[in-house]
């Protein structure tokens, strides 16, 4: 159960806003991502929500790791995003190659203000 959880939730994001709103480029994007970070993708999902009256639907991408999972959220009206990246270092530690992924992702969206989190979850041995 022991592993490192990373969060961050970026505003006023300064990206393209094909970012923000295609669902199929940005899982791309998190896909390439995660090799690049030397994680191992296992299964992908793209969603995108529907236009409301403050504008294009946002999108989520999820990206199920052999380590276990990246989630990116975003909301193109208030160009915002969350990103999450957990990672089990059970049979070894991912801690540098999910503080890789979390940098190169958070650089995508080019936030004017980021909140980042760091969260040890469970412990080696515990029951």
């Amino acid at each position: 159960m022991q592993g490192l959880h990373l969060t961050a939730d970026l505003s006023h994001c300064q990206c393209d806003t094909q970012w923000l709103t295609d669902a199929v480029q940005l899982l791309e994007r998190c896909v390439r991502e995660v090799k690049a970070a030397g994680l191992q993708s296992v299964n992908q999902l793209a969603h995108t929500f529907p236009t409301t009256e403050h504008g294009p639907g946002g999108v989520t991408a999820t990206v199920l790791l052999a380590e276990s999972h990246l989630c990116v959220h975003t909301w193109p009206e208030q160009a915002g995003v969350t990103v999450d990246v957990y990672v089990c270092n059970f049979g070894a530690d991912h801690s540098g190659k999910a503080n890789a992924l979390m940098d190169a992702l958070i650089a995508v969206f080019s936030p004017g203000h980021v909140v980042r989190q760091s969260l040890q979850r469970g412990s080696v041995g515990a029951h």
